[in-house]
């Protein structure tokens, strides 16, 4: 297959289906709540959408989002932007993608979602032995209205600059999103950084399969667990009408900070988490 074709698949694999990880991890929490409760029976829902979308090829969801493509920078002549761009047209034309691109000034709508800065695009240094990856996450836009960055101390939450203060952060972004962000979702967090990195890397933690092995900072493993548990104790549950999974996964990064700032960065996911790779 040439790589034309992989990446207009890839893109079109993306928004039909979701990981294994992210199905599996709304089959368990779905187990999880009372049979015939509001939250089973919107987890079902979503379950069936998730088989018929995959089964007849079609967007899971009618907001096929923002497009980011990661690309391993070693392959930066050949998976270049304009091949991006032609993907992302193509895709588009086959129905795989809504015309989701909109001029800011103007309010044209670029009908084949290419225009500057979109797709977005990033080359990303990988480790040489490591396989050659195109990544790409589809993000909708009312999960992306409810990503959030705060700045410690911060008085009305009583939070301090340490791990307990970007605790609050988070659980309050929480509790502010409901069921406003299509519950249960998943968090990409980013400790320090300045207010563009911490965007951008909460973003990145989204990448990550929610099911990988423990690994990195074992305060930080402590703290995803403290989150992911306080959150699906608030009650928010399944699109925000009550239950035991209000989060499927909490994932957070730490970046150095200059001693003036501190801040603490959410991205908000949906439940439909589309995200895939294709090696090359």
């Amino acid at each position: 297959m040439q790589l034309a074709d992989r990446l207009v698949e890839l893109i079109c694999k993306t928004s039909s289906s979701l990981p294994d990880d992210v199905v599996a991890a709304i089959a368990r929490a779905k187990r999880r709540e009372r049979a015939g409760s509001s939250a089973a029976v919107v987890l079902k829902t979503i379950l069936d959408n998730v088989a018929l979308a995959k089964k007849r090829g079609v967007p899971l969801c009618q907001d096929t989002g923002t497009l980011a493509f990661f690309v391993d920078s070693r392959l930066r002549r050949t998976v270049t932007p304009t091949a991006l761009k032609r993907a992302v047209a193509r895709a588009t034309a086959l129905g795989y993608l809504r015309k989701n691109t909109i001029d800011s000034v103007t309010g044209f709508s670029y009908d084949d979602n290419v225009a500057e800065g979109a797709p977005v695009m990033h080359y990303v240094d990988t480790e040489a032995k490591a396989p050659k990856r195109v990544t790409l996450i589809m993000k909708g836009g009312g999960s992306e209205n409810m990503s959030r960055q705060y700045s410690l101390p911060d008085a009305a939450l009583g939070a301090g600059r340490d791990l307990a203060g970007v605790r609050a952060c988070v659980l309050d972004a929480v509790q502010k999103i409901q069921g406003y962000g299509c519950a249960p979702g998943i968090l990409g967090v980013c400790i320090g950084g300045d207010r563009a990195t911490g965007y951008a890397v909460a973003k990145e933690q989204l990448l990550r399969p929610l099911d990988e092995k423990p690994s990195g900072d074992a305060a930080l493993r402590r703290l995803e667990r403290a989150i992911l548990d306080d959150a699906n104790s608030l009650g928010i549950g399944p699109m925000g009408l009550g239950g035991l999974t209000t989060l499927l996964g909490v994932k957070i990064a730490a970046r150095t900070r200059v001693p003036a700032s501190f801040f603490v960065t959410v991205a908000y996911m949906c439940w439909a988490c589309r995200r895939r790779a294709i090696e090359i």
